[in-house]
């Protein structure tokens, strides 16, 4: 039953980021292309690489391992929005942003997660 408690706080808390994040980059650098899902979604892939490493080297306990990678980053990531605001973008013929948000995001959030795995390993000595 903690395990469940820990992954839904995790999951709110990880949602309410999300939430705060779009706003900001909405107001910080415009809604004509979609920031707010660009910036989470490169922050979990880090981030998700990071845990699974910590974890992996028992740094962390597996209970941490859930609450983080299936809560927080849970509620975190969007690549359901990802998908919606590219075909979006796509469909109204937005054809540089919709492709330049495939690419920016592709290549950003796989940087991201090797950036993630090197401090993990630099983190735990592996």
């Amino acid at each position: 039953m903690t395990r469940i408690l820990l992954v839904a706080l995790a999951g709110a808390l990880g949602t309410l980021s999300r939430y705060g994040i779009g706003v900001w980059a909405g107001r910080a650098l415009g809604a004509g292309f979609p920031f707010g899902t660009l910036i989470v979604n490169v922050a979990g892939c880090f981030l998700i690489a990071l845990v699974a490493e910590l974890a992996a080297a028992s740094v962390i306990s597996p209970t941490l391992r859930l609450t983080l990678m299936t809560g927080f980053m849970g509620g975190l990531t969007t690549y359901s929005s990802f998908n919606y605001e590219t075909t979006n973008l796509l469909g109204t013929r937005s054809w540089a942003a919709g492709f330049g948000n495939v690419g920016v995001t592709l290549a950003a959030c796989f940087a991201a997660g090797l950036l993630g795995l090197a401090l993990g390993r630099k983190l735990t000595g592996h």
